[in-house]
């Protein structure tokens, strides 16, 4: 309990209160000795997955076959993904649902000669096509604005030719057959 305060409380509470809670049963020598060993056995490495997490490692399963890798194709999910930041509809998916969805759209969206799901993503991700739908289908939306979202600074920032102009690209009609 110490270290998630720690973690999510602006002003977490001192160690003698969790030694006050738990009956003076602990000492704070122990509880602070504990702290160190639970820190020491994740390496220090506590945090909450969002979706740039996962992206991550899906980008390079998607482009495990380029030659080269794509800095469209990054910089156009990572785009994606961002745009679902101020989005509230989007909190009810998971972030690496987000970030496989966000791959997928973007491999449609530069590229329709092809399927935009190998069976390396497949794999990487744990999803099948057909499991996306709904998140790709909000995410096209998002990506073309259909609402009239006014928050413009993401797609302000991703229209520098420095992030290759992705937001001015806009992905053609999600086809059926491609879940």
């Amino acid at each position: 309990m110490l270290i998630a305060s720690k973690y999510e409380e602006i002003c977490s509470p001192r160690v003698e209160e969790f030694c006050f809670i738990t009956d003076n049963t602990y000492t704070s020598f122990e509880v602070l000795r504990m702290e160190t060993r639970v820190l020491n056995f994740f390496g220090f490495q506590i945090f909450a997955p969002t979706a740039k997490t996962f992206l991550r490692r899906f980008l390079r399963a998607a482009q495990a076959s380029y030659k080269n890798p794509s800095y469209e194709l990054e910089y156009l999910a990572d785009y994606l993904a961002e745009l679902t930041l101020v989005d509230y509809s989007f909190l009810n998916f998971l972030p690496s649902v987000i970030a496989a969805s966000s791959v997928f759209l973007s491999r449609w969206t530069l590229d329709q000669t092809s399927h935009p799901w190998s069976p390396t993503l497949e794999n990487y991700t744990s999803y099948k096509a057909s499991d996306l739908k709904t998140t790709i289908l909000a995410m096209q939306d998002l990506q073309l604005n259909t609402s009239g979202c006014p928050l413009n600074a993401i797609r302000m920032k991703y229209r520098q030719p420095k992030f290759k102009s992705v937001a001015a690209l806009s992905s053609p009609k999600l086809l059926e057959t491609l879940f």
